[in-house]
């Protein structure tokens, strides 16, 4: 069956509004690369996922989540199959100490919502650019805090669209990775714990955190953000810097001159060219210093 049919059989069970055939990712990624996704979804309701997912599954097709595509690099081939972004669910609840944050709500405005209600825990997050559901997924952290200090439970859909409440017992969090990744559970909310806090602390914190960020980080180019996971005894940026690869550059994509944790696309940047120098900085950074580099980025998709 080809996509057009597909398409029409599955604007049957979801608004036509939530859906796109043959749909370009680039604009929907933060280094604007990549491909083409077969089936474009962007679920307004749980009911939306789980039709996709069933869809997905009755038709024997790849099923793929995305959020906000903030550290992430799709292959210039694209996504076969299901593709859906999560980010028209995006509300944000506040009741007493707890916030919840459906998926597609971006972590920065989850912290804002905790000054906004004078609740402490949050400041981390404040300049942290992905999705709630994608900070869940990878234990995003910055500036000393983690998700897995606050996260109090989530809503997930498993790979057979049953949706079900995990506690913090069951979130098996380590470093930038959790159960929802070793289960290839598809986030739908998660519930944050915070405290009572002083609203001028609070802001003066994330007004520190966000100046910082703006000043070490090359916000001005669309990047995937810290492409790599920090080695044991290291800092990647470091060790990428003294290998003297600050402004190496393949095709449109270059080490930055800012940071050297990131790769920027400064000249109409391929997925390619992104897959290309990330390895070459790791074969550069293992033959100097015999330390490789794991990857933080997730790169999915087709050559």
């Amino acid at each position: 069956m080809n996509t057009i049919d597909l398409y029409n059989k599955l604007t049957q069970r979801i608004s036509t509004d939530r859906i796109q055939y043959d749909a370009s990712l680039q604009p929907y990624t933060f280094t604007k690369t990549g491909g083409h996704a077969d089936l474009l979804v962007f679920p307004e309701s749980y009911e939306d996922v789980k039709e996709a997912s069933a869809f997905a599954k009755e038709y024997s097709l790849p099923f793929t989540i995305l959020g906000n595509g903030s550290n992430l690099i799709i292959k210039d081939g694209g996504i076969r199959g299901v593709v859906v972004i999560l980010t028209k669910l995006n509300a944000i609840t506040v009741k007493g100490e707890f916030i919840t944050a459906q998926s597609g709500a971006a972590i920065i405005d989850v912290s804002k919502a905790a000054l906004e209600h004078q609740l402490t825990g949050l400041e981390f997050a404040c300049g942290i650019p992905g999705t709630a559901g994608g900070a869940l997924y990878m234990n995003a952290g910055a500036y000393g805090g983690e998700v897995k200090d606050v996260l109090e439970s989530a809503v997930v859909m498993d790979e057979n669209g049953s949706i079900r409440t995990l506690k913090a017992d069951e979130f098996d969090f380590g470093y930038r990775t959790s159960v929802f990744a070793k289960q290839n559970l598809c986030v739908l909310e998660g519930t944050f714990r915070c405290q009572k806090g002083n609203p001028a602390a609070i802001k003066a914190k994330m007004d520190e955190l966000t100046e910082l960020r703006e000043s070490k980080q090359p916000l001005e180019y669309p990047s995937c953000g810290s492409v790599f996971k920090r080695p044991p005894n290291h800092f990647a940026g470091k060790l990428i810097q003294d290998s003297g690869l600050q402004g190496y550059q393949i095709g449109g994509v270059q080490v930055s001159t800012k940071h050297a944790g990131f790769m920027v696309n400064v000249e109409n940047g391929t997925a390619s060219d992104y897959i290309a120098l990330i390895k070459h900085v790791q074969k550069t950074v293992q033959d100097r210093f015999g330390v490789l580099l794991e990857t933080e980025v997730k790169v999915i998709g087709e050559d």
